[in-house]
């Protein structure tokens, strides 16, 4: 072979040589950037996860959850701490989460790698977690042996709220520094989401002790039991239009009443204390029947406020026998919800007329029913059954069933039951007035 053969071909092994290897750069970049979009592409929807919650116990677990996850740890906690530098709260995943758990606020602080993130809270990589010198070992079954270690402090508006711990990868390598930037950007988040489910909940508590200082108290009578509750949403943090009331007449007949207010905020409760206000002063001096007082109210409304949406309903509960005979009216509300002894809990499905603010001039129907000793009256708002994706049929159905299965328990473990089954969604607030016909004292032998 020529020089020149062998100059060519030489050039081209090593030409083909160069293009392979940087093809293989070339590959390993590719996957690389496609690892990292991903990594980046997960960071983003983690944020998202846990930006989404307005429970603070839910943000928490949803913070260790993404952040194992993230990481591709084998098990993960959050470590709240307390004034004193301990930990108030410790919230665990993965494997071993359930033993690590049970340390609670025992867990070692103020001295070893606690002591040394109390007075200097910032990213912590261990790669020999067993023979760092700081390193503190917990006795023999308080948590699972750690090898490798990842902690990052959560800071919300300036103070350490908590350390997350990161122990062991899956693959049983040690954390990498893109590990720490990917979870301390999502710590970053994590602090505005605490923050902000912090926020929610003070604000949920304000309103609602102010809805609740809008609510009457209930009353003790002679031969009924009777038993309110306010429930406000978990959607946001909203003052809504629902409430509920009682008044005895001048013939000494207890009337009950419940309606809901259309809208939200300050305005649907401006116009819910007027309504339940005005309300009680008509039917005091109506008296009956139900209907008859909601057109003067309806009348009033129209005349005063230019007639605001809402929906009513009156009950009168008349002495009949040793039982009770309600004659009730409403506009546009949902009907009594009624368990009598020995049948099953039933809506009394009739005429509810139109909602307050429609037409003040049409009638609404009176309808009456007879209560025995030992039934269950609920009138509700419609929150109680609101539930996406299922009708307003099948919640009826559903709550009808609750009340009859807990119709023998006291009243407020019947309402707890009715609240407890919407497993703590509610998308609107809910008002309740529940009441039991009981003997009256002179019934009683």
């Amino acid at each position: 072979m020529s020089m020149e053969n062998k100059s060519k071909g030489g050039f081209a092994s090593s030409a083909q040589s160069v293009g392979e290897e940087n093809l293989d750069q070339l590959e390993q970049g590719i996957r690389q950037i496609a690892r990292t979009h991903g990594r980046m592409q997960d960071l983003l929807d983690a944020v998202l996860l846990v930006s989404r919650e307005l429970d603070v116990d839910l943000v928490l677990h949803r913070i260790v959850d993404t952040a194992r996850h993230l990481a591709d740890a084998r098990r993960a906690a959050l470590g709240v701490v307390g004034e004193d530098g301990g930990f108030t709260d410790l919230i665990t995943s993965g494997s071993g989460a359930d033993l690590t758990a049970r340390l609670g606020s025992a867990l070692p602080y103020g001295t070893g790698l606690h002591g040394d993130l109390e007075r200097d809270p910032r990213p912590l990589r261990l790669e020999d977690l067993a023979h760092h010198s700081h390193s503190v070992e917990s006795p023999e079954g308080r948590h699972p042996p750690m090898s490798t270690l990842l902690v990052v402090p959560i800071r919300v508006r300036g103070t350490v709220y908590g350390n997350l711990y990161l122990a062991d990868k899956t693959e049983g390598w040690a954390f990498t520094e893109d590990d720490e930037d990917v979870v301390t950007a999502l710590a970053d988040a994590a602090a505005a989401a605490i923050e902000n489910a912090r926020l929610y909940e003070q604000m949920r508590r304000a309103t609602e002790e102010f809805q609740r200082r809008l609510l009457a108290d209930m009353p003790h009578l002679d031969g009924l039991d009777l038993h309110a509750h306010y429930q406000p949403s978990t959607e946001a943090p909203r003052i809504g239009g629902d409430w509920y009331g009682l008044i005895r007449l001048p013939d000494r007949v207890p009337c009950l009443m419940l309606g809901d207010v259309t809208g939200h905020g300050v305005p649907a409760a401006t116009v819910m204390s007027q309504i339940s206000n005005m309300l009680r002063v008509i039917a005091f001096d109506q008296q009956e029947p139900p209907s008859r007082i909601l057109h003067r109210l309806d009348t009033v409304l129209h005349a005063l406020h230019g007639g605001p949406m809402a929906t009513v309903i009156i009950a009168r509960l008349e002495p009949e026998g040793t039982g009770r005979r309600m004659q009730w009216a409403s506009a546009g509300h949902l009907p009594p919800l009624v368990i009598t002894p020995g049948r099953e809990g039933r809506y009394l499905h009739a005429d509810i007329g139109l909602p307050l603010g429609v037409d003040a001039d049409l009638p609404r129907p009176d309808h009456e029913e007879l209560l025995p000793v030992g039934s269950t009256l609920l009138l509700h708002t419609d929150g109680l059954l609101e539930q996406r994706g299922e009708s307003l049929d099948a919640g009826m159905g559903k709550a009808a069933g609750i009340a009859a299965a807990h119709a023998g328990q006291p009243l407020p473990d019947l309402v707890e039951a009715l609240v407890k089954a919407r497993s703590g969604a509610f998308e609107d607030d809910v008002a309740l007035l529940a009441a039991r016909i009981t003997p009256a004292p002179e019934d009683i032998s």
